[in-house]
């Protein structure tokens, strides 16, 4: 008996039939999912030994003279046409110059390649764009995302026929038509598979000839832009009852095309997703026929439906809302920053205070490291990938942390924020969190399910193949493919759990890290925490196998690492690609070290809570033996981030780049003035304070401490604090404390109003 026949009967013939039934099966709806998009940097992350030279070698941020001239030309015109206040408070839509404005610059057809008549930017400009625009107005930012996200666009590209490609595109990238996507149904949210909208392949008479097609029954909710689309996306399950196929009667979930002017469609109604002003409603369909070929990849696409969607998702997730949450925090980060400088409270600014500094610390961090996952995950995907895990950790993440630096905002400013009006430029990004927190994948789900579930499967160097093999129906050919595959995957293992124990025992001393700088003893830690993960996740795949699935916190909690490990690396590769700017580096450490701690807990958590405590230990004593940042970044380190925020110059140039004043003599634009009188005036208010003259300018001045030109300068801060710190109020007849409806206007458009003049 040969050594490999010797293998194979002792050794991997029984861990086959082991695995058959151990490890999780899949539901069809899951295998799609995992069929979607491809892996990037997380494998290398989930293998345990990153490949840092790859790394080096990706290129961020560029765009093209075109989309640069575009972000500064009509990206900035539209911006500039953009009043929140109004846009949210009277009318509760987009102006329709705006509208006008956004289909003729091509706004909807960013995706749209060229040769269809669309701008064919990049994923980074496209990014850019959505970033730039959600720093003015989440409604115009979000109404521009849809078209270029999970819209049909995204699927006519990657699935379409050429016949649907060559009609579709072109009005889609002029705006012709305005596309929706409908996918949740009422009672189905993130669990697709209870889908209830049905299609029955049928045959009808049009225009007096028979016609095979489908006849749809739907009912969607939570459909943004659909109360104004004409052309709907639509996810639904598809039966052929009577074999008009010739095939299976159950054939799946399937997207379709349908006109919204078709009969049976119902549309016009809206939502207020949290008061927000987009266009957002339901959609309803009785008896809608359509043929065939609205089936969008035509009919070989039938029930390949979630599969499309899962890939298309893969690529506008990774955008879209990441960008919006981005803005927020550099918004939030620019905004706090500035009012801290300038709010005293006990006669100092607001600033000063150290609960104040932690707050402006997470604000600026959050803000670093997400524009540095933002450009990161762009490169990414203009390099061709379409990495599924790493676009649901950028949804997730991204989001969430917009949520932490708003809320940090909001405590800062106090009741500057809470009280609405022209003059609050945080009021209405703080209730539009729950949306990004919502859509395109809650984030519960996200993070309990996705990032760690699919990641396993997806980014493991031998785990995929592995399943594959087990179920394959010709068991004698997989199990004699299973042999070799089960021999590097076993190395792995060893190799993994050498890494693990070495890097973990030495503090990372001895982990492998490029040269680079002040960041090396980072990237020791990068390559630290990826081994302790690949072993803890060997531990749990084998010790648990298909109960794994179940045990959503494990499960979240070793997503939560690969989700650090990922930012964390976007945030050294931002150092770099910068130019290694040392003034920076309180910022990429306070990423870093507060990374590192959520991963510590993270891990121990994972250990202190598994239910095998004897291997809760080993993973304890392999992974993590001892705990190197549990206390998160330093307190000297919080106050220079805090600093940041609020001094003038290049650093904080760096950290809320792409952000938008605005017009002149608004909200932000005078906090600005405030932030630069107040900069120019401290040192004369330090000599005032020296020469024992606070507060009595005229005593200074007579006594010769200050000159006339620095009496102004304080009169003129004095007017541009007030200016910046005072919130609106409004005459009774002024507001309307409920939506007012106009049944005049059309349905979908305009017509509504938070605040009406009493006439």
């Amino acid at each position: 008996m040969s050594i490999q026949e010797y293998r194979r009967k002792y050794f991997t013939d029984p861990l086959f039939a082991w695995a058959q039934k151990a490890l999780p099966s899949m539901s069809e709806t899951e295998q799609e999912a995992m069929e979607a998009g491809d892996v990037w940097w997380e494998g290398d992350l989930f293998s345990g030994h990153p490949d840092y030279a790859s790394l080096s070698d990706l290129k961020t941020g560029h765009l093209s003279e075109e989309e640069q001239a575009f972000l500064d030309g009509p990206a900035e015109e539209l911006c500039a046409m953009l009043d929140d206040w109004q846009i949210s408070s009277q009318g509760m839509d987009l102006p329709e110059e705006v509208w006008t404005f956004m289909k003729e610059k091509k706004f909807f057809g960013m995706i749209v390649p060229k040769d269809y008549g669309g701008l064919g930017f990049s994923a980074t400009a496209h990014s850019e764009v959505v970033k730039r625009l959600s720093t003015r107005s989440v409604t115009a930012a979000v109404t521009v995302m849809v078209p270029n996200s999970l819209g049909p666009g995204e699927l006519l590209m990657q699935f379409g026929t050429q016949e649907q490609k060559d009609y579709y595109l072109p009005r889609l990238a002029d705006g012709r038509e305005i596309p929706c996507f409908a996918l949740t149904s009422d009672e189905a949210g993130s669990d697709a598979a209870s889908m209830t909208d049905s299609g029955v392949v049928c045959k009808e008479m049009v225009d007096g000839k028979e016609v095979t097609g489908i006849r749809l029954n739907f009912s969607k909710r939570y459909i943004t832009l659909a109360p104004i689309a004409t052309l709907l996306g639509l996810a639904f399950k598809l039966r052929d009852p009577d074999g008009l196929l010739g095939g299976e009667k159950d054939l799946g979930i399937t997207v379709a095309l349908v006109p919204a002017d078709t009969d049976g469609v119902t549309i016009g109604r809206r939502h207020l997703p949290a008061m927000q002003a987009f266009q957002n409603g339901p959609i309803q369909g009785k008896d809608v026929f359509v043929p065939l070929s609205a089936i969008i990849g035509g009919q070989d696409r039938i029930g390949q439906g979630w599969m499309m969607l899962m890939a298309a998702l893969a690529a506008g997730r990774g955008i879209s809302l990441p960008s919006l949450a981005t803005a927020a925090a550099c918004h939030s980060a620019r905004v706090t920053g500035a009012y801290a400088r300038v709010r005293r409270q006990f006669g100092i600014s607001i600033g000063k205070f150290e609960g104040v500094q932690e707050a402006l610390a997470r604000i600026a961090g959050i803000a670093y490291e997400l524009e540095a996952a933002r450009r990161f995950t762009c490169a990414g995907l203009d390099k061709g990938h379409h990495p599924a895990i790493a676009s649901a950790i950028m949804k997730a993440h991204a989001t969430n942390r917009m949520r932490i630096a708003v809320n940090d905002a909001m405590d800062v400013h106090g009741g500057k924020a809470i009280i609405d009006g022209p003059l609050n430029y945080l009021g209405n990004v703080y209730r539009s969190i729950p949306v990004g927190i919502t859509v395109e994948g809650a984030n519960i789900v996200t993070r309990s399910l996705i990032i760690f579930g699919q990641g396993a499967t997806r980014a493991h160097p031998y785990l995929s193949d592995e399943m594959v093999l087990l179920a394959n129906e010709d068991e004698e050919a997989a199990k004699k493919k299973f042999d070799p595959v089960l021999m590097k995957h076993t190395w792995h293992i060893i190799r993994t759990t050498f890494r693990a124990f070495l890097r973990g025992w030495s503090a990372g001393i001895l982990s492998p890290a490029p040269r680079a700088g002040a960041a090396r003893k980072y990237y020791r830690q990068l390559s630290r925490y990826s081994a302790a993960l690949a072993f803890a996740s060997e531990v749990a795949l084998i010790s648990l196998g298909g109960k794994l699935k179940f045990k959503e916190m494990i499960s979240a909690r070793l997503g939560d690492v690969l989700s650090e490990l990922y930012i964390v690396t976007a945030v050294l590769k931002r150092w770099e690609d910068e130019g290694r700017h040392e003034e920076d580096l309180p910022l990429v450490e306070f990423c870093c070290r507060s990374a590192f701690s959520r991963i510590e807990l993270a891990l121990k958590s994972v250990a202190a809570n598994f239910p095998s405590r004897p291997l809760g230990w080993l993973m304890r004593i392999i992974a993590l033996p001892y705990a190197s940042y549990a206390t998160g970044p330093k307190d000297k380190t919080v106050t220079a981030c805090a600093e940041i925020a609020m001094s003038h110059g290049a650093q904080r140039d760096r950290l809320i780049v792409g952000t938008i004043i605005g017009e002149k003599g608004g909200p932000i634009a005078k906090l600005e003035r405030a932030f630069e009188l107040v900069i120019k005036a401290e040192p004369i208010e330090k000599k005032m304070r020296e020469r024992k003259f606070e507060d009595d300018v005229e005593g200074a001045r007579a006594a010769g401490v200050i000159s006339e030109e620095d009496v102004n300068i304080l009169k003129k801060m004095e007017k541009a604090v007030h200016e910046a710190v005072i919130v609106d109020d409004f005459a009774p007849d002024e507001i309307v404390g409920f939506i007012h409806y106009n049944e005049d206007e059309p349905p979908g458009r305009a017509g509504m109003s938070l605040v009406q003049s009493s006439d």
